[in-house]
């Protein structure tokens, strides 16, 4: 993966655990690859590792580094499946293993889950009551489960919820985009697609020409 606006591109190992992403990647592939994505619901890697996500923000680690040999006997076993939903299976078996040891539900995942289905369009300050949680308090979670504050993870739904929208529907003007997103104008949204994927909307709808990749969807509730 690269930054846009650099050449320099990082190997990635065979298994990887992607972080929040906050900056645009260009993926270069060498050869015919298949690749098995798993998404998390925000808050859900802090559940199932651990980890505070704030040292995994905008970045990914080797599997490896977090479930030792157990990651390299199951990529050993995704190499020799003969299709995706023997991979899939594999994967799933794995995780629901380490699902055993997950982390409580917390009014906290519920508030989040809730910003996401509202796309963002929900204060901090009802999202933290939610949460039961002062503002100070719901900040401080924020960083350590979803590893970003509120107002940041709210802007990043709104541009998603956007950049789908085009996705989904290339002839919708970007005024109709903007509005059914929650923004207050179109120029708030173009500031977002600016700072998240480096470009203005119209080079989104050129490079959506060029490429059959569509790495954004929606998530069910």
């Amino acid at each position: 993966m690269g930054a846009n606006d650099s050449e320099r591109f990082d190997l990635q190992p065979d298994i990887v655990l992607l972080g929040p992403q906050y900056s645009k990647v260009n993926i270069k592939v060498h050869k015919q690859l298949k690749a098995i994505r798993i998404d998390f619901f925000p808050g859900g890697m802090y559940r199932l590792l651990g980890l505070p996500m704030f040292e995994l923000f905008d970045k990914g680690i080797d599997a490896g580094d977090i479930f030792g040999l157990e990651a390299q006997q199951l990529n050993e076993q995704l190499q020799n499946t003969s299709d995706l939903e023997s991979g899939k299976n594999l994967v799933e078996q794995f995780l629901m293993a380490k699902a055993e040891g997950l982390k409580q539900v917390l009014p906290f995942d519920r508030a989040i889950k809730q910003l996401l289905k509202e796309s963002g369009n929900l204060s901090v300050e009802r999202a933290a009551s939610d949460a039961c949680l002062s503002v100070k308090q719901f900040e401080r979670k924020c960083l350590e489960r979803i590893g970003m504050m509120p107002k940041t993870y709210t802007r990043i739904l709104r541009f998603s919820k956007a950049y789908r929208l085009h996705e989904a529907n290339s002839q919708l003007s970007w005024t109709s985009i903007a509005h059914a997103s929650g923004y207050f104008d179109q120029m708030h949204m173009i500031r977002d697609f600016k700072t998240f994927s480096g470009v203005n909307p119209s080079d989104i709808k050129k490079e959506l020409q060029t490429t059959p990749l569509r790495m954004q969807k929606d998530l069910p509730y």
